[in-house]
């Protein structure tokens, strides 16, 4: 684990809302100098914490706007059956999220689609490739919060 401090919570927190910013921008915004600031990013980096920068996408105006939750049971609990399943769903782009789960559901895909029918395409291609015991799918009506900000606080905090 790294060890933050204020200046690496107020360059992260920056960089999630606006990966575009300049070293010299980010290092006016943090108060350091813009040589201790592109360190400390490249530190980030390195160790893993900043993983990758992006554009993010309006789903909706690329027709993509139908958000689905599918909840799987599987009756098939082995490394190969796992190896397989994961394989096959990490192949699927529509598929944005995937999740081994605990409880009474295995696993949980988010996946992005422009309707219903597109859905039932990426449903039938699923248990084309797939032996599965029960799927359930769930159809987002509205969405109310969708971020990719992490909370920083704790980081804030202990400094």
């Amino acid at each position: 684990m790294v060890d933050f401090d204020q200046f690496d919570a107020r360059i992260l927190n920056r960089l999630q809302f606006n990966a575009t910013d300049t070293v010299a921008e980010l290092a006016n915004l943090t108060g350091l100098s813009s040589n201790a600031c592109w360190r400390r990013v490249k530190n980030l980096e390195a160790a893993g914490v900043i993983r990758q920068r992006v554009a993010l996408l309006d789903a909706a105006k690329l027709n993509l706007g139908t958000t689905v939750f599918v909840s799987i049971r599987t009756n098939q609990h082995n490394e190969v059956w796992l190896k397989s399943f994961s394989e096959t769903v990490i192949a699927i782009p529509e598929v944005v999220e995937f999740y081994r789960m605990s409880g009474k559901v295995d696993y949980l895909l988010k996946i992005v689609v422009s309707d219903i029918p597109h859905y039932d395409r990426v449903y039938r291609k699923l248990i084309r490739l797939m032996s599965l015991y029960d799927v359930n799918s769930n159809f987002a009506m509205e969405q109310l919060k969708c971020t990719t900000v992490l909370p920083l606080s704790q980081i804030e905090s202990r400094s």
